[in-house]
């Protein structure tokens, strides 16, 4: 591990074979921005993990060390079906590794891709599975701020009844300490552009809504096969999510219950005050809506400015740092 940039650099099979802790590396499983998930032996235990080793730098920042330290404890107490178990958390020879459970399935990013937009059941009942695991997070103080496809595990499930056991992962201990240190700055978030929310982009204060709008754009994806904004350049893309109304889930997916479109609406509002109080609250208003049971309150559709009172997009050289899809 005295090599710090193999990590981030080179090749993905380097540390293959080698030891971090008391882990021994076994296969690469995940790569981004500030992190490399390996599958990985536990050797104390006799055990699978998913081992996440961090950017050597952010070892480096004592402001991250702490925050880190102290996030890894709450995730870690979290006990829910619907999200990844943190086993330990460390730091050995300048890097820092979180140890969690080993989830063998796919994700809903690959489900998504290889099956296209999913039947409302199946969309609702993985909805209300990771719903559940944002709103415990929620209540444990932990705001996830990255829900997209890809951190969403579908594991086989139990029978026919519960086909699917789905798993909330990558619970961001390192996002809000991101925001502390440095790593980010004026102009930059952590999140994925086709899921972030307004107030993400804009640097201001963000709690549980921050996930209802995110974990309402992957919901809607898993309905119609794409994210509510489609542009061709991420300003175009930013900007969207900032101003521009979200099209109708019925437009994108005619001959599903035209009562969904209020239910995204308020969800995908501009203003968190506008959205759904909780990840649950919406599930249950997109139930009623797709049953006609007990039909939601009906809601206006977001206010969107007039486009000669709109503030003007940015000049180029003035675009956010962003990191990926």
């Amino acid at each position: 591990m005295a090599r710090e940039t193999s990590l981030f650099s080179g090749s993905p099979s380097e540390l293959v074979g080698g030891q971090v802790a008391s882990y021994r590396i076994e296969q690469e499983i995940g790569r981004g921005g500030m992190a490399v998930v390996y599958r990985a032996r536990d050797l104390r235990l006799d055990r699978t993990v998913a081992l996440k080793l961090l950017a050597p730098e952010l070892a480096r920042n004592d402001t991250f060390r702490n925050r880190f330290s102290h996030e890894s404890r709450v995730a870690a107490a979290i006990d829910h079906p619907h999200i990844v178990p943190v086993f330990e958390a460390g730091e050995t020879d300048g890097v820092l590794y979180i140890a969690m459970r080993y989830v063998a399935g796919s994700d809903l990013r690959h489900l998504l891709d290889r099956q296209g937009p999913l039947p409302l059941p199946t969309a609702l009942r993985i909805a209300a599975q990771i719903a559940s695991a944002l709103d415990a997070a929620h209540e444990h103080g932990l705001v996830h701020r990255d829900v997209k496809p890809g951190n969403i595990l579908v594991a086989r499930g139990t029978d026919s009844d519960h086909p699917e056991h789905t798993y909330l992962t990558d619970f961001g201990l390192t996002k809000k300490s991101l925001s502390l240190t440095g790593f980010t700055t004026v102009g930059q978030f952590v999140g994925t552009l086709d899921y972030v929310a307004p107030e993400q982009i804009s640097g201001r204060p963000v709690d549980g809504r921050c996930d209802v709008y995110g974990f309402a754009c992957v919901v809607y994806e898993s309905l119609t096969g794409h994210p509510p904004f489609r542009r061709d350049d991420d300003m175009a893309l930013l900007w969207a999510h900032q101003y521009d109304a979200p099209p109708a889930l019925s437009e994108s997916r005619p001959g599903l219950p035209a009562p969904l479109d209020a239910v995204f609406a308020k969800a995908l509002a501009k203003s968190p005050d506008d959205r759904h109080d909780s990840c649950l609250a919406f599930v249950a208003a997109l139930r009623s809506a797709a049953t006609g049971a007990h039909p939601p309150t009906e809601v206006a559709l977001p206010t969107v400015e007039p486009q000669e009172t709109r503030p003007k997009p940015p000049p180029r050289w003035a675009e956010p740092v962003v990191r990926g899809r």
